[in-house]
C-alpha cells in the first residue's frame, strides 16, 4: 500500500510517516502544497492523507485539481474543525475528514475502511501455522503465548506475513521496513531477521522464516516442517 502524506508540520509529519511505515504502509511525505500535488499527479497512490492548511496551495485546492483528473481516495487530517470546513472537504470529494488532535489507532481504522471501500482488501490479522499477528492490537502470539517485539521487528514480521510465500530481497525489506536503500556492506536486515527468528522461530518446532541463499528471505510453512510433528 502506497500512501502520500501532505503535511507541513515537521513533528506531525515525522510521527505519521514513522507510524504508518511501521504499520506496513509505504509513505511518501511532502511538506509543501505544490510539491504534494506534483507527487499526486506524477505517481500512483492508494490513498492521500492531506492537511488543509498548507504553504503554497492548500488542501482544498489540491483535491479540486485531483478530482478533475483522478479518483484517488483522500482523507483530510487537519486542525480545521469547523462544520463548514468538514462539509466543504466532503463536498469536494474527500472520503473522510479527521480533526486534529487525533488517535493514531482511529486514523488506521479510517484508512483501512477507505481502502476496503475502494475494493482494496487490507487484513487486520495474519496467521501462519500457530503464529498470529494482530495489526490493530499490535500483538504477536505463537501457540497462544504473547511474543514481545520491537517496533521494527513487528514491522518486519508484518511484511513477511503480508507477503507470505514471496521471496523478499534484502533491498525490498530495507526499503519497506527502514525506508532506506540497502547497502550491501550493511547487515542491518540480516541482524534484524536473526533477532526476529530468535523470538518467533527458535523456541518452536515449526520454522517459518527461511533464508533463500543469495536473494533474501521468505515466510512460509514448508512441507517437511508441517509434517515435523507427525509420527
Amino acid at each position: 500500500m502506497h500512501i502520500l502524506l501532505i503535511e507541513d508540520d515537521t513533528k506531525t509529519g515525522e510521527y505519521l510517516k514513522k507510524g504508518l511505515g511501521e504499520s506496513g504502509y509505504n509513505v511518501d511525505w511532502a511538506q509543501h502544497g505544490a510539491d504534494g500535488l506534483h507527487l499526486a499527479l506524477e505517481n500512483r497512490y492508494d490513498l492521500l492523507v492531506l492537511d488543509v492548511m498548507l504553504p503554497g496551495i492548500d488542501g482544498f485546492q489540491i483535491i479540486e485539481v485531483l478530482r478533475a483528473r483522478q479518483d484517488v481516495p483522500v482523507l483530510f487530517l487537519t486542525a480545521r474543525d469547523q462544520l463548514q470546513d468538514r462539509i466543504r472537504g466532503l463536498e469536494l470529494g474527500a472520503d473522510d475528514y479527521l480533526v486534529k488532535p487525533f488517535s493514531f489507532t482511529e486514523l488506521l481504522l479510517r484508512i483501512r475502511t477507505i481502502l476496503r471501500r475502494g475494493g482494496v482488501r487490507e487484513a487486520d490479522r495474519f496467521q501462519l501455522a500457530d503464529l498470529e499477528l494482530d495489526l490493530l492490537r499490535r500483538r504477536v502470539t505463537r501457540q497462544q503465548e504473547v511474543i514481545a517485539l520491537t517496533n521494527k521487528e513487528f514491522a518486519l514480521l508484518h511484511l513477511l506475513l503480508r507477503r507470505e510465500g514471496d521471496v523478499l530481497s534484502r533491498t525490498q525489506i530495507a526499503s519497506e521496513v527502514w525506508d532506506m536503500n540497502f547497502d550491501s556492506d550493511t547487515n542491518v536486515v540480516d541482524v534484524a531477521v536473526k533477532r526476529l527468528r530468535s523470538k518467533v522461530d527458535a523456541p518452536y518446532p515449526i520454522k517459518l522464516i527461511h533464508t533463500v541463499r543469495g536473494i533474501g528471505y521468505v515466510c512460509e510453512v514448508r512441507p517437511c516442517e508441517s509434517n515435523a510433528n507427525l509420527p
